[in-house]
C-alpha cells in the first residue's frame, strides 16, 4: 500500500483541511500519516473559533519518522500558515521527498483577488520558493497571480490565451506539473488547466459550474488528485477524477434540503469517487483537450 503524508491543519468542525484529506485519501486505498499544523474548533468563517499552534511539533515528528525509518511515496500540503511552517516543510520535503516521492502543493493563502486574512505578498513570493520543490503544484487563479507577482484579472475573467501563460510561468518556478484550478472558457463550465513544463503538453477539463459555493471545496479537489495519483492512473486522469468528484460532492450537497452551511457532503459522495477512480483504471485515456504545446 502507498503511503502519503499530507501538512496542513485540522478544522474539528468544517469539513476541510486535514478532515477532508485523511478519509478521502484512505477510502482510495492509500495510507495516509498527517502532520497537523494547527488545531482550530471550527473553520475560520465560524465566529469566536479557538486556534492551537502546532509549528513547535513538525519538527519533533520528523526527526521520530526519521529515527524510525518511516518513507513515504508522496508529500502533499495544504494550507500553511507561517513563514515558518514554509520553512519546516522544506526541510520536510528534504528529507523525505526525492526520485521516488511525489510531492504536491496545494498553495492555499488567497481568493477572489485577494489574499486571506494575515498573508502578505512577500509570504506569496516565499510559498512560490516552495512550490519550487514540488512536482505538482495547483494553485487558483488569486494565488497564481500573487505567485508570479501580476495583476489579477478584471473581474476574474481569465481568457483561455492568459491561462496558458500562467501555466507556463508557473512552471518556471520549478515543479514540472503546474495545475490552475477554477478555470472557465465557456459560460457553465468550470475546471482545470494543467501544464507538463517536461513534454510540452497542456490538458484542459471541465464540468459543470454549479451556481453556489461551499467552504472546503479546493481541499476536495487537491485530495481527490493525490488520492488519484497514488492509484497510478497518471496526471491528467487524475484530475478528471478530482474534478467530477468535487462537482458531485456539491452536487448531493445541492440535493440535500438538509444540508449544513460550513461544508459538503462529501461523505455521502465516496461511492461516486470510487467509481470514478476505477473506470479511470479500466480506461486511463483523459477525457479533456490535451494537445502539445511548445515548452
Amino acid at each position: 500500500m502507498k503511503r502519503i503524508v499530507t501538512v496542513q491543519d485540522v478544522s474539528a468542525v468544517g469539513k476541510c483541511s486535514l478532515t477532508v484529506a485523511l478519509p478521502i485519501i484512505s477510502a482510495m486505498g492509500t495510507e495516509c500519516a498527517v502532520i497537523p499544523t494547527a488545531v482550530l474548533s471550527t473553520h475560520t468563517a465560524f465566529r469566536g473559533f479557538t486556534f492551537c499552534d502546532l509549528t513547535d511539533q513538525i519538527k519533533p515528528i520528523c526527526d521520530h519518522w526519521a529515527a524510525q525509518g518511516i518513507t513515504f511515496d508522496a508529500i502533499y500540503t495544504g494550507y500553511l500558515g507561517s513563514f515558518e511552517q514554509l520553512e519546516l516543510v522544506s526541510e520536510l520535503i528534504d528529507r523525505f521527498g526525492g526520485k521516488d516521492c511525489m510531492t504536491v502543493i496545494d498553495p492555499v493563502m488567497a481568493d477572489n483577488g485577494a489574499l486571506y486574512a494575515g498573508f502578505t505578498p512577500e509570504f506569496a513570493a516565499a510559498m512560490a520558493k516552495l512550490c519550487g520543490k514540488a512536482d505538482v503544484i495547483v494553485p487558483n487563479l488569486t494565488e497564481a497571480c500573487y505567485m508570479l507577482d501580476m495583476p489579477y484579472p478584471e473581474g476574474g475573467v481569465c481568457p483561455p490565451e492568459m491561462a496558458e501563460e500562467i501555466v507556463r510561468r508557473l512552471s518556471k518556478l520549478g515543479a514540472r506539473y503546474s495545475v490552475l484550478t477554477g478555470m472557465s472558457s465557456e459560460a457553465g463550465r468550470l475546471g482545470i488547466l494543467a501544464y507538463d513544463s517536461v513534454s510540452g503538453e497542456m490538458y484542459r477539463y471541465e464540468s459543470e459550474h454549479l451556481p453556489v459555493s461551499f467552504h472546503g471545496t479546493g481541499d476536495i479537489f487537491s485530495s481527490a488528485l493525490v488520492g488519484g495519483l497514488m492509484n497510478g492512473i497518471g496526471l491528467f486522469s487524475a484530475l478528471d477524477v478530482a474534478v467530477d468528484y468535487t462537482v458531485q460532492c456539491i452536487r448531493v450537497t445541492m440535493n440535500d434540503p438538509d444540508h449544513n452551511w460550513y461544508g459538503v457532503n462529501f461523505e455521502a459522495a465516496t461511492a461516486d469517487l470510487l467509481r470514478l477512480l476505477e473506470e479511470k483504471r479500466a480506461d486511463p485515456t483523459p477525457k479533456g483537450e490535451l494537445r502539445a504545446m511548445l515548452p
